[in-house]
C-alpha cells in the first residue's frame, strides 16, 4: 500500500464518519422537531419542510460519501482522446 492510497482510505475513513455524525444530528433534530410540534398545536405538519429540506442535504451527503466516480485511468484517457479525435 502506497502512502497515497493511505491518505485516501483516511480520507474516506473520515468523509464516511461526518456524514454518520451529520445524519445522526439530522435524526435528533427532526425528532425534536416533532416533538416541540405534537407538544404544541398538532395541527399542520411544519416539521415536514426542515424535514424535506434537510433531507436533501444528507442525501446529498451520502451521496458525495458512497457513491464514487469511477477511477480516472491512462486507459480511459486514451480511449477519450481516441474518440474525440474523430470529430
Amino acid at each position: 500500500m502506497t502512502d497515497d492510497q493511505r491518505q485516501r482510505a483516511i480520507r474516506r475513513i473520515r468523509a464516511k464518519r461526518g456524514f454518520w455524525v451529520h445524519a445522526s444530528i439530522y435524526l435528533a433534530v427532526i425528532a425534536f422537531l416533532f416533538l416541540i410540534w405534537a407538544m404544541t398545536s398538532a395541527t399542520y405538519p411544519w416539521p415536514l419542510w426542515p424535514m424535506l429540506g434537510w433531507g436533501i442535504g444528507v442525501i446529498a451527503h451520502a451521496a458525495s460519501v458512497y457513491i464514487r466516480p469511477a477511477e480516472i485511468t491512462e486507459e480511459r484517457i486514451q480511449r477519450e482522446l481516441q474518440g474525440r479525435s474523430g470529430s
